[in-house]
Order: C-alpha cells, then structure tokens, then sequence
C-alpha cells in the first residue's frame, strides 16, 4: 500500500467517528485557505505484537524516521513521534498504554482481549488500519475500565486507528494566531474541549494546540451498541524558534490534556 492510499483510508475511518473534520474542512476552504495536516495520532497497548514499534513499521517503510520520545507519568503513557523524509507528508504521533502499571483488574481484561487478537484479519499487515482485532466485551467491561483508564477503555472499545487528526493553523492566514481561529470554530457552532483551558501551551514552548470534543458515536458491545466520545479534531499552531524553524516536536504537558479531548465528562452518554 503506497502512502497515498494509507492517508485517503486513514482519513476515511477517521470521520466515521469524527464527522465534525469533514464540515471544518470545509469551512477553511470556503475561506480559499487549504487544510495541512500536521500529524495523526493512534493509540495502542505495550503488546509484543501490536506496540508503538509494530504500529510503526507501516510507515518507517513509507519514509518515515523515529524522531522524539515522550512520557506521561499520570496516564501511565509512553510515546514516540515519526517524520517523513518529505514534509509534504504529516507526521506520526504514536502513544502506548503500560498496562503493567496498572491495576491487575486492567492488565487481566486488556490481557484476555489480546489473547483474542485476530492479525490475520489486518489489511495488508497494516497495523494502524487494525480496528478492533480482538471480540466486543460487555458493557459494563467498559464503564469499568473507563473509571481506571479512559485512554484503555477508548482503545480497547475502538481498537487500532486513527484517533485524531491535527490542522495546522499556520497554514491557515485568515487566522493570525489560534485563538482566532478557535473563535472562528465556535461562531459555527463547533465545541471545543477546555481540559487543560481551550489553548494548551504557548508561545514560549513553540506549541499551542486546542481541539473539538469528540462527538458520540455508536460503538459495538456484546449487548449491542452504545453512544460513546468517538474521534476529535486538533488544531496546533507551532512557533519559530531561536534559529528561525518551526518547532516539529511535541510538548508532553500539552499533550496529556489534548487526549482528554475523548473523555466522557465532556460528553453525556446515552
């Protein structure tokens, strides 16, 4: 699959659970801006088979390279960033759960989910094109899980996907900074997630991102489906620094707040 078609079918499944990208979208291009992606983000568990460096193989072969690590102590996270040899392409934000850090009700769910794992079934061993490999559990599997962890109940529901695209606004100049363009957002009734404040980071860290708040989507359980917070949008406005580049890297303060953006106080399940 060459790196064209991997975006196209990324963005696609994205905005099944995330249809609020398409209208934005279109909002910037009814502006006569275009829309650059600035990176995608995919979530996954520290398994052997199904970790940050198996999810990266797909694109290392595409071009891309290993270029920043991060930790995030609280959510018991660890992630790594990738670029591509050309910036026509946007980069890759890949995050794990380290799920021997959690409680032992966590590790022994996640753990009999991932004895399940079907990798058979991923489209041409492309791991970030996943989805869910491994059975629907029962809802109540769910709620628990989302008390200890939102990002295991999120990903052990969705499976292995996109979980949320990134604009960036320096592309955009009808905006001249991201607090415009997020009054923008919110004139046209799109709601933003304020974890952390609406803007997260600043100026003097090079980094300053918001984001939607994921919409309810149908996810399927044993007993059927229910609405929960699928997909959301990020928009990341990136300053110069000292030597006049943008800053490409990732700020983990920020971050931790941004992956709030799918929880469920934000939304109201039905």
């Amino acid at each position: 699959m060459d790196i064209e078609k991997l975006m196209l079918i990324l963005w696609r499944r994205y905005t099944t659970l995330n249809p609020d990208a398409k209208r934005i979208n279109r909002l910037i291009k009814e502006c006569r801006e275009q829309v650059t992606n600035d990176h995608i983000a995919f979530r996954t568990f520290d398994h052997p088979k199904i970790n940050i460096n198996q999810m990266a193989k797909t694109f290392i072969k595409l071009g891309y390279k290993e270029c920043g690590q991060y930790v995030f102590e609280k959510k018991k996270l660890i992630a790594k960033h990738y670029e591509h040899s050309s910036s026509a392409y946007p980069k890759i934000f890949i995050s794990q759960l380290q799920i021997k850090q959690c409680s032992r009700y966590l590790q022994n769910t996640i753990k009999t989910l991932l004895k399940q794992m079907d990798l058979n079934s991923v489209e041409d061993n492309c791991l970030p094109l996943g989805g869910r490999i491994w059975p629907a559990f029962k809802t109540k599997t769910y709620q628990r899980l989302l008390k200890e962890s939102e990002y295991a109940a999120w990903t052990a529901t969705f499976g292995l996907r996109a979980n949320h695209f990134t604009l960036l606004v320096n592309d955009i100049k009808t905006f001249s900074h991201l607090k415009t363009f997020n009054t923008f957002l919110k004139n046209s009734n799109i709601q933003l997630s304020q974890s952390g404040g609406e803007i997260k980071g600043n100026p003097q860290v090079y980094l300053e991102q918001s984001s939607t708040i994921a919409p309810l989507v149908n996810a399927t359980f044993t007993e059927g489906e229910m609405k929960i917070p699928g997909c959301y949008y990020e928009f990341a406005y990136r300053h110069p620094m000292e030597n006049g580049n943008l800053f490409n890297g990732f700020v983990t303060q920020s971050a931790d707040k941004i992956f709030e953006s799918t929880n469920v106080n934000q939304k109201t399940m039905k």
